[in-house]
């Protein structure tokens, strides 16, 4: 290999058959479906910050898509195109063609092409943006819940967190617990065939990146309201219930990071349908309270009775 034209070309150059145009021009071409908004979405993962110097490549490729991915579930916006900036300290072969896979594997599974991007020499560092596309009338927002809704939450709370947890020494997990729980953190499954399918049931909507009570405050901020949510009805996977007695269980479940869960409100009257789309993607979805006027988020346990909640979310600039 002997440049970076020659690295695009081995590792990052394959069809696209949902462009005009894609890899190998000055831009790609891309000829959106009529009747269609782009959903535009942009993540940037740091080695040390967002993931392990040393993470298996390709299980990274895998994530670093799936991660954006959540953020067009979460519009309820179909994947069409990605686009790739890739960092890299040098030329490791064998390092990108194991990227390059995961990647690939995760674009082959939610119908997206990769259409173009950069490659430079630096610490290790990648960013994607995604393009989708939405109806003109069916794009879930955060600024769209209301009051009398029902929020809902799909899948299993704080798995990554307790995998990270565990991996830095703060919680014993035997080797399959591990196993398990590291899946979701390396390998999260972007819920793009949920967001598609809430587009005509659900309101507010958002994915949970940054832990649960911060990315709901975000669609309480952003549609002026508030919400009582009940404590023990928080969905959790049998490994996380068993650590229920630890310390860190309120942090991971409430404010732990990497579920890529979707966060969404819908009318009380809409609970069928919703819950048929579970069953239809084998997907457990969780009604765990309710959005009111009043701003404000109420915690209450099983009698009914406030609980305090001093944790909130990862921030890039500030603390949990």
């Amino acid at each position: 290999m002997t440049g970076e034209f020659d690295l695009i070309r081995r590792f990052f150059s394959r069809p696209t058959p949902h462009a005009v145009l894609g890899v190998g021009d000055d831009c790609a071409l891309l000829q959106p479906t009529m009747g269609t908004l782009l959903a535009v979405s942009t993540d940037t993962l740091v080695a040390g910050v967002h993931f392990f110097a040393d993470a298996d490549p390709d299980l990274l490729g895998w994530k670093s898509l799936a991660v954006n991915l959540s953020d067009l579930a979460a519009m309820g916006a179909m994947p069409r195109w990605v686009t790739l900036a890739l960092t890299i300290p040098g030329l490791d072969e064998a390092w990108l063609a194991a990227y390059a896979e995961g990647l690939y594997r995760c674009a082959a599974q939610h119908g997206i092409s990769l259409v173009g991007g950069d490659t430079t020499r630096g610490g290790l560092s990648i960013t994607l943006t995604v393009i989708g596309e939405v109806p003109v009338d069916g794009a879930l927002r955060r600024d769209q819940a209301r009051a009398g809704d029902t929020v809902w939450v799909s899948g299993c709370l704080g798995d990554a967190a307790f995998a990270l947890a565990a991996m830095q020494g703060e919680v014993q997990l035997d080797d399959a617990e591990l196993e398990t729980l590291s899946a979701r953190l390396h390998a999260p499954m972007p819920r793009v065939a949920l967001g598609m399918a809430l587009r005509q049931a659900a309101h507010g909507a958002i994915d949970i990146s940054d832990g649960m009570l911060a990315d709901l405050g975000h669609i309480l901020a952003r549609s002026g309201v508030g919400a009582v949510l009940d404590y023990d009805r928080l969905p959790v996977s049998d490994i996380v219930q068993r650590q229920a007695a630890h310390p860190l269980f309120d942090r991971c479940v409430l404010a732990g990071g990497d579920d890529y869960e979707l966060c969404f409100t819908a009318p009380p009257d809409a609970e069928p349908a919703i819950q048929a789309i579970g069953e239809r993607l084998g997907l457990r979805l969780t009604a765990i309270g309710s959005i009111r006027a009043a701003a404000g988020l109420q915690l209450l346990d099983a009698r009914g009775q406030d609980m305090p909640v001093a944790i909130t979310g990862y921030e890039h600039f500030g603390a949990r």
